[in-house]
């Protein structure tokens, strides 16, 4: 869904509770990155199915599953945001994903 756009924000984003400054190196649970309930490989699993010319349909059952988990209301706020299509992501192809995964309950976005 619109979430995608978390995927490049995401790889993009530090973990906001490491401490600035720490000189421990943080270990990889530290440094998972989740965007509205969706983990960073979650929204990598959804990237080829919202991306143009050839999106992957139907998607990945790594992404259907990521974006069963994912709070969806807070991945509509994305849906007309600017950094979809920036990202390389096709927005309409992204508020199609739900759908196409068959997940219940869908919000109005």
């Amino acid at each position: 869904m619109v979430a995608l756009v978390a995927l490049a924000v995401a790889a993009d984003t530090v973990d906001a509770s490491r401490k600035v400054g720490s000189t421990t190196k943080p270990s990889p649970a530290d440094q998972q990155v989740v965007f509205c309930n969706m983990t960073q490989e979650g929204l990598q699993a959804c990237k080829p199915s919202v991306t143009k010319p050839n999106p992957v349909d139907p998607p990945a059952l790594a992404c259907c599953q990521a974006l069963g988990r994912a709070d969806l209301k807070c991945l509509c706020s994305y849906k007309n945001s600017f950094v979809l299509p920036s990202l390389g992501i096709d927005p309409d192809l992204a508020m199609a994903l739900p759908q196409k995964c068959n997940l219940p309950s869908l919000p109005q976005c």
